[in-house]
């Protein structure tokens, strides 16, 4: 049974999931949240576009196989770590980078504990929807 509600719905979901998801990951690194609840709460989206849909569907919108995600992710939380190597510290110390620093103020924080959350979001939002297609069935 397809719900023409649902099926409506679907769309708009997944945007202001993802939206979410997005500010829950740049948010988490001073605050609750972060890349694991930010990969959560983006899979949650393209879940809901499936089960409205269908998964072959909710695939062909995330655009990427969400295995290939998942190992982009864990290349990227890896180079995040790594990155404290180019300085000389032990792996995955933070590393700050201020942009557009003054003598007023600090600038735009850039650190390498971001990139790793970027890594984090992509591994948990590839695993959980290699997982979930996986289990709806899809050939």
């Amino acid at each position: 049974m397809k719900s023409i509600i649902l099926h409506a719905a679907a769309r708009v979901l997944v945007a202001l999931l993802l939206l979410f998801s997005v500010f829950m990951l740049l948010r988490g690194h001073n605050l609750p949240g972060g890349g694991f609840i930010g990969g959560l709460i983006g899979a949650v989206g393209f879940v809901v576009y499936a089960i409205a849909c269908d998964v072959r569907e909710a695939r062909a919108a995330l655009r990427v196989a969400p295995e290939d995600l998942a190992m982009a992710g864990l290349g990227i939380a890896l180079v995040g770590g790594l990155m404290a190597a180019l300085f000389g510290d032990a792996f995955f110390t933070g590393q700050w980078l201020f942009i557009g620093a003054t003598e007023d103020s600090k600038g735009l924080p850039l650190s390498s504990v971001l990139v790793f959350d970027i890594g984090v979001y992509l591994v948990v939002m590839g695993s959980i929807l290699t997982l979930v297609f996986n289990l709806e069935g899809d050939d």
